[in-house]
């Protein structure tokens, strides 16, 4: 379990009940967190913090030291890295989680962006790839009084390099944090914007795909509660919503799954502004 804390735990008792011995690993500092307690097997990485997590190489060494037959990213750190996936593949290792391929696309949300148009699905105005500051500024004057832009980091996710912009004069240091943390999470600093939507809510919908392009939902769920962009509380089913906007989002969400063959169980993101 390529992953530590709460998450390795569940990841823990969800193999022992299935009868999976598991390996977990823990950097200098989290030698004492509880899930080293949890797992079959623990091994130190060298390092501090989330940067001992990022190490490919410890942990690959780990899993062909140990024997393991499966690496299980959990959710932040390397989960969304498609390197991480198809080096984990050339292991002899299966990566619990979508293809490269997939990941490589997702991963970056530009790409994600014109797939979502590809499909017919609404996106909000922003920039298409890769942005520099002067051109995110254009961007935030262009919207005129009143606009405003979220700040987002092309890769990665779970609300790391993200702030919102209300102000040119915020631009510049939002711009540089924004860098800052999505380098050191996801290991890029690349960054665009796109227009911010006031009193938007966070609905997720569930899919689960089998590689061939056929894709079932499972529903969606409310994720509006939040602090520093990373979710709370979900309700599940979302309160609010029409059924003709419930049915749509679904119908999205498995629409984009579809386009990619996708094969795993994943989560597509919306933000209706309307119920």
């Amino acid at each position: 379990m390529a992953n530590r804390g709460e998450i390795a735990i569940r990841i823990a008792r969800a193999a022992a009940d299935l009868g999976i011995e598991t390996v977990g690993v823990f950097s200098e500092d989290d030698d004492t967190c509880l899930h080293v307690r949890h797992v079959d097997a623990a091994r130190p990485l060298r390092g501090r913090g989330p940067q001992a997590y990022l190490d490919v190489d410890q942990l690959l060494a780990i899993a062909r030291e140990t024997r393991c037959n499966a690496v299980h990213p959990g959710y932040g750190f390397l989960s969304e890295q498609a390197g991480f996936a198809r080096r984990a593949a050339e292991a002899g290792c299966i990566f619990v989680g979508p293809t490269p391929a997939t990941l490589e696309l997702l991963g970056d949300k530009a790409a994600a962006r014109a797939l979502a148009v590809r499909c017919g699905v609404p996106v909000l105005r922003g920039t298409r790839a890769t942005t520099g500051v002067e051109e995110a500024r254009a961007f935030l004057l262009a919207l005129g009084e009143g606009g405003a832009v979220m700040v987002k980091a092309v890769a990665g996710g779970g609300g790391r390099g993200m702030r919102p912009v209300r102000r040119p004069d915020e631009l510049d240091d939002a711009w540089a944090r924004c860098s800052s943390e999505a380098r050191t999470a996801f290991g890029n600093g690349d960054l665009y914007v796109e227009e911010l939507l006031p009193g938007a809510r966070h609905v997720e919908v569930q899919v689960v795909g089998d590689g061939s392009g056929a894709v079932v939902h499972l529903g969606e769920r409310d994720c509006s509660l939040q602090r520093r962009h990373q979710k709370l509380v979900e309700v599940a089913p979302a309160p609010g919503l029409s059924d003709d906007l419930r049915t749509r989002l679904a119908a999205a969400a498995v629409r984009m799954a579809s386009e990619l063959r996708y094969a795993s169980v994943g989560t597509f993101e919306f933000r209706p502004s309307t119920p």
